[in-house]
């Protein structure tokens, strides 16, 4: 019997979120400049063996604060929507610059919840990735958060990432953060708990599972990444949870290897992303 995993190997369309926490530097918060170099030549790499690849990336408000000279993550709403002014220029700057070493273009893609929501922009959208992934580049991702409340008081890139799947029809999603994967329980304090290699199907037993998030940089928990499944399998889309330490696992999960907890698809036929949004 062929293993479930073994379909990773054929999946032709990809995203791949990132959080904020997997591009820095525990110790200082900042920009960990090896990492997001190994990350862009995994992903270079995937685009040269001929997937189509999408790159959702956080870092933007964290990005902003720490080229400001702030002490921490800012508080007030209009404070996080000028670091991310700050910090989306400079994130982009240096993924250009490390794409461009591989000979890898790349563009940048800002959504807000009403880019989604409403038909004819999401359709622009849409339109824009089919073209975008036609033509070889590796689009890179973020919530809008400049312009946009919604993402940086309620929401997280996890789902935004699962939106994209759905929107772009994606076959595989990996969720890379500062954790393993699922666990029966957190793992940081029951050391009982035990690694979920597999979910077949999210029953509400494995719903309740999701945590809050033990990240100072980032917004979203395993709750998130838990509705980032869902939202996902019901669109027809694989997803893997696994830790972004090294990202060389990208490479390793793509292979089909034992990383991480894989999510396996159960397509909705009554699933539609509109309406999804709309219950946002």
């Amino acid at each position: 019997m062929k293993m479930l995993r073994e379909k990773i190997k054929d999946a032709k369309r990809i995203v791949i979120k990132v959080g904020s926490s997997s591009l820095t530097y525990p110790e200082t918060g900042k920009l960990d400049l090896a990492k997001m170099e190994v990350l862009v030549r995994q992903l270079s790499s995937l685009q040269n063996a001929g997937k189509d690849v999408v790159l959702v990336s956080s870092g933007a408000i964290m990005v902003g604060w720490q080229a400001l000279g702030l002490d921490s993550r800012p508080q007030a709403v209009s404070q996080r929507q000028a670091c991310a002014s700050v910090g989306q220029a400079r994130l982009m700057m240096l993924y250009q610059k490390f794409f461009s070493e591989y000979g890898q273009h790349c563009s940048q893609i800002l959504l807000t919840k009403y880019s989604l929501v409403h038909d004819q922009p999401r359709n622009n959208a849409m339109n824009t990735f089919e073209e975008l992934l036609r033509l070889g580049v590796i689009p890179i991702v973020n919530e809008n958060d400049t312009i946009s409340t919604d993402e940086i008081e309620v929401g997280d890139n996890d789902t935004l990432s699962a939106i994209v799947a759905s929107l772009i029809q994606a076959d595989l999603l990996i969720l890379l953060s500062d954790i393993d994967g699922l666990y029966t329980d957190d793992p940081n304090k029951n050391p009982n708990a035990q690694f979920i290699d597999e979910v077949q199907e999210l029953s509400e037993e494995i719903l309740k599972l999701g945590k809050g998030s033990s990240s100072a940089v980032g917004t979203g928990g395993m709750a998130t990444k838990l509705n980032a499944a869902k939202l996902a399998s019901a669109s027809g889309c694989d997803m893997v949870i696994a830790n972004a330490q090294d990202f060389h696992i990208i490479s390793r999960i793509i292979q089909a290897e034992k990383e991480g907890t894989f999510f396996v698809a159960n397509q909705d036929p009554n699933y539609q992303l509109d309406q999804f949004l709309e219950a946002l």
